[in-house]
This record gives structure tokens, C-alpha cells and sequence, in this order.
């Protein structure tokens, strides 16, 4: 009887070890956090759907609004490259704890910027569809390069050279092609006049600080405002052996935000390649 009696509070306590690690064994990872940032011509709306996507799986995300972007009026002739480097270095600056760094188009330039500002504070850096220079290049340098993109003979200069401007009837067949009326009704809503100044700036990068940054690109194979080509140039040209594709238009964040939250997740687990 005695023995029976063992027997079963034995077996009571291996099943009570059994539940508490299978309880351990489903422990959620520890929450990322990403820091996403816009391009040209947009603001911090083009990431929202993926922003709560990103959220609902237990993310951390901010979005930065460049100066002179979305709601912010900051005058034109006051940006440069730097400007909006230091605005997303601050951002960085305010959060703990190391980010997973995203920029888009344009933003790819100011990510490269601030990953030469504060490396230590960058776990992963992800180009999606975005411009990603070499040391000393600027947008425009780049851009001039590009024989596929439809955003050139759209652009339309401000009588002071301080603006530039896209016709209105271009906005979606260049950025959003393969978005709903919806999304591409947001972005000629969500338009104004990009400030001219930070294309012209070249991006300072060091091997010391950009150089030792893991990075990631990601293609956008049905870009119009940046050409595929253009994008395979620049990956190559900085030796990034880590890409993924999305078969989208310049904004896949508007047209596909699950795709893209969900690669984003992917990445963020993702062990980088030799």
C-alpha cells in the first residue's frame, strides 16, 4: 500500500515536469524592434498597415516622419541628408535596446547615413526597394544611372529649385501599379512636394561603421520609380549576400503589407550569410 502510494505522488510530480516544460518550451521569443522609414513623396501612412501587423505579432515598431514629410512643415531650403539622419538617430537614441532598421526608397539613403552614425545600435539593416550608396554617392548620382526609371521625366522642379513636384496622374503608375483604387486613391491624398536639397547630399560611409552593419535587401522586381536593375547594381556594389524579392511594385508596404510584415519577421530571425 505504501508503495502505491509513492508510486503515485511520483507519478503526479514527473507529470507536473512534464507540463512545466512543455509551458517553458512555448516561452514567445523576446519582442524586436523595428524602426521603419519612409521614402520620397511619402510619410509614415505607408507603413501604418504594416506597422499593426508587426504590433499584433508582439513587434516593437516606430515609424519615423522625416522633417519636411506628412505633417511636419519644416521649410524646404533647412534639409539636408543630415537633417533627416539625425532625426532618425534620435529616434534610435530614445528607445533601449538595439533596433532592426528599415528604409524605403529614398530612406535608404538616410538608414546608410545613420548606420554610420550609431552602428552599435543597429542589429539589422533592410533596404526595401530603396536607393543604397556607395561612400560618397548621393540620391541624384544614383538615380541618374537608372535608364528604367519613370521618375525622372516626371519630375516637376519649384520656380525656386527648393521642390520637386510629380504630376498627379503619374503618382500611381510610378509608386503603386499594383495597388488597390484604395491605396492608390491614399497615395495621391497622402502627396506633397518632396524637398529637393537632401538628393544632392553624399552619404559619408566608413568600413569601420556602415561597413561592419548586417544588412539585408530586399527587391521590389516590378519597381518603377527605382529600377531592378538600378537596385542590383547597388546590392552588389556594397557585397550584400542576404536578399529576398517581392514581386511588387515600388511600395509593396501599400499593395502586399502582409508579405511584408511577414518577411520583415523573417529577417529579424533570419541568421545572416557568409
Amino acid at each position: 500500500m505504501k508503495t502505491l502510494f509513492f508510486s503515485s505522488i511520483l507519478f503526479v510530480i514527473t507529470i507536473f515536469a512534464l507540463l512545466s516544460c512543455t509551458k517553458n518550451d512555448t516561452v514567445a521569443p523576446a519582442p524586436k524592434t523595428f524602426v521603419l522609414v519612409h521614402g520620397a513623396w511619402q510619410a509614415p501612412y505607408a507603413w501604418q498597415s504594416v506597422k499593426d501587423q508587426l504590433v499584433q505579432q508582439g513587434q516593437n515598431v516606430v515609424v519615423v516622419e522625416l522633417p519636411g514629410h506628412g505633417s511636419d512643415n519644416t521649410a524646404p531650403a533647412t534639409l539636408s541628408m543630415d537633417v533627416y539622419r539625425d532625426k532618425v538617430v534620435s529616434t534610435i537614441n530614445a528607445l533601449s535596446g538595439n533596433v532592426i532598421l528599415v528604409g524605403h526608397s529614398m530612406g535608404g539613403m538616410v538608414v546608410s547615413a545613420v548606420a554610420e552614425k550609431i552602428p552599435s545600435r543597429i542589429d539589422k539593416l533592410v533596404y526595401v526597394g530603396a536607393f543604397l550608396p556607395a561612400n560618397g554617392q548621393s540620391l541624384l548620382a544614383l538615380a541618374s544611372t537608372d535608364s528604367t526609371s519613370q521618375l525622372g521625366p516626371a519630375l516637376i522642379p519649384s520656380a525656386d529649385q527648393l521642390t520637386l513636384g510629380i504630376k498627379t496622374e503619374n503618382l500611381a503608375s510610378i509608386f503603386i501599379q499594383d495597388g488597390s483604387e484604395a491605396v492608390k486613391k491614399q497615395v495621391i491624398d497622402n502627396y506633397r512636394a518632396e524637398p529637393a536639397i537632401p538628393f544632392t547630399n553624399p552619404v559619408t560611409l566608413t568600413a569601420t561603421n556602415f561597413g561592419k552593419v548586417t544588412k539585408y535587401y530586399v527587391y521590389t522586381m516590378q519597381d518603377h520609380a527605382v529600377g531592378l536593375n538600378l537596385q542590383k547594381r547597388m546590392v552588389a556594389a556594397a557585397g550584400i549576400k542576404s536578399t529576398y524579392s517581392l514581386n511588387s511594385s515600388h511600395c509593396p508596404f501599400l499593395s502586399m503589407p502582409m508579405e511584408v510584415s511577414t518577411l520583415l519577421q523573417t529577417i529579424a530571425s533570419a541568421t545572416p550569410a557568409p
